[in-house]
């Protein structure tokens, strides 16, 4: 699979989200992301807007679902999404619903290990149970509670080579990465590589992060694409 870079947008305005999409775009991004905090303040809504303005880019919607998962794909299938969100640790039922919603409607399932004790375990068993990608995530407060300690603050590098070894299905990391970082994902054998807080978004405030974003997101994309084609 050749190198994807995409935007999460983890903004709560959908006005914010929208033109920090188009930015995204004009500077090479692949697909965009329907934060969880975009989700919770705008809902359907916001993605049927998201859907509308960007007609034929894929829309992931971080729903981090753990239980009524047919639905909840359902729903965002509806509104135009084309991949979302289950977490490993929901039950395995659950894990099934939002598989079986997605071929039903025609779209993705992206499984996500944030909050497992093995993540390379919870990797395995996300392909297992039929997820078409795997999200190798640390999570925001897991990352800014250990940070605050003095400790060292993890990574999703960290064990990226042995969950992508574990499974078949294609690997995104997500969770704090630099610009560094992100434009190693794809050297990791991760070709879904994701900017997020605090590359694109502000960590604290959950808005667009300020400074020269779209030649930052336009110097990113270009090495990741590179990458993909040497």
């Amino acid at each position: 699979m050749k190198p994807i870079v995409q935007i999460s947008l983890d903004l709560t305005h959908i006005d914010e989200a929208l033109e920090t999409g188009a930015m995204a775009l004009r500077a090479g991004v692949d697909w965009l992301e329907a934060g969880t905090p975009l989700i919770l303040a705008e809902g359907l809504h916001g993605v049927k807007k998201m859907r509308k303005a960007f007609p034929g880019i894929p829309i992931v919607a971080d729903l981090k679902t753990m239980d009524g998962g047919y639905l909840e794909a359902e729903m965002m299938a509806r509104a135009g999404a084309t991949h979302v969100v289950v977490m490993a640790r929901a039950h395995a039922e659950t894990i099934k619903c939002v598989v079986q919603a997605g071929r039903d409607f025609g779209i993705k399932v992206m499984g996500d290990n944030l909050g497992c004790s093995d993540k390379i375990a919870a990797a395995r068993r996300l392909e297992e149970l039929g997820c078409d990608f795997v999200i190798h995530h640390i999570g925001y407060d897991e990352r800014r509670g250990i940070a605050a300690r003095g400790e060292r603050m993890p990574s999703p590098l960290d064990q990226l080579r042995e969950v992508v070894e574990a499974v078949q299905v294609p690997v995104q990391a997500v969770g704090g990465l630099s610009l560094e970082q992100a434009i190693l994902c794809p050297a990791y054998g991760a070709p879904l590589v994701v900017l997020g807080a605090p590359l694109t978004i502000d960590a604290d405030a959950f808005k667009t992060a300020d400074g020269n974003l779209e030649g930052a997101l336009r110097l990113i994309c270009e090495k990741v694409h590179a990458g993909g084609n040497s």
